[in-house]
């Protein structure tokens, strides 16, 4: 599914962010990346979203070798992977079945795909009865909810999530991890980038430790080891 091939990153001639990263993610995973701030992590999703790009390396999603996409195949490439922030990046003036379905408005979807699929996934994220409200009438919780189901409307192969419940209680982020793990039985590859110690011990997943630009530990049941 994701193949990441001798990755290297520098944003400066004294430190790279990424040094010499190789991993493979299978389809169906569910992996949480985890490491202190400056390890790497950011580095690594920018690449998968193709913000960034390799000084050197390969990065091949699916059958899609993506190390030199370019600026008009970047919106292609995120309707394979849907991408939630820890700010949810909510439009304030629409309301949350607006914000998701703007993401569909955007790609060109016709009026009748939109009716059909913006009622589904908001039901997928247990949302149906909060589709008239607007972000700041909902919690943090409702408003990453809302930000996953945008994430899931064009039903994505890859959905990565960038500390998802960074700005999120203890309760909402149990909510939104069990909700990811639902998704994740769905059959879509997860990918979660966290710090949050607690999340990743309970998961008992894969978990992949990154350290000054390095993979320095990959656990198929791991803890959070840093």
């Amino acid at each position: 599914m994701i193949s990441i091939i001798n990755a290297s990153k520098a944003y400066n001639k004294n430190a790279k962010v990424l040094d010499d990263v190789s991993l493979e993610i299978l389809a169906g995973e569910f992996v949480s990346i985890v490491g202190q701030s400056g390890a790497g992590k950011t580095t690594l999703v920018k690449i998968l979203i193709g913000e960034e790009r390799l000084d050197d390396g390969q990065v091949v999603v699916g059958d899609w070798d993506i190390t030199k996409i370019s600026k008009r195949e970047v919106p292609y490439l995120r309707r394979q992977i849907g991408v939630i922030f820890q700010d949810f990046k909510l439009l304030p003036k629409k309301t949350l079945a607006e914000n998701v379905a703007f993401a569909l408005e955007v790609s060109g979807s016709s009026r009748a795909k939109i009716k059909k699929i913006v009622p589904s996934v908001m039901k997928i994220v247990g949302l149906e009865d909060k589709k008239g409200r607007y972000p700041h009438e909902v919690s943090g919780g409702e408003k990453q909810r809302a930000a996953i189901a945008r994430a899931l409307v064009h039903q994505p192969r890859i959905l990565l999530a960038d500390e998802p419940t960074g700005n999120l209680d203890t309760l909402n982020a149990n909510e939104i991890i069990d909700l990811l793990l639902r998704i994740n039985k769905f059959g879509t590859t997860v990918i979660l980038v966290t710090h949050n110690k607690d999340v990743v011990n309970h998961l008992n997943k894969r978990v992949i430790t990154m350290d000054n630009g390095r993979v320095i530990s990959d656990q198929a049941r791991g803890k959070y080891l840093l």
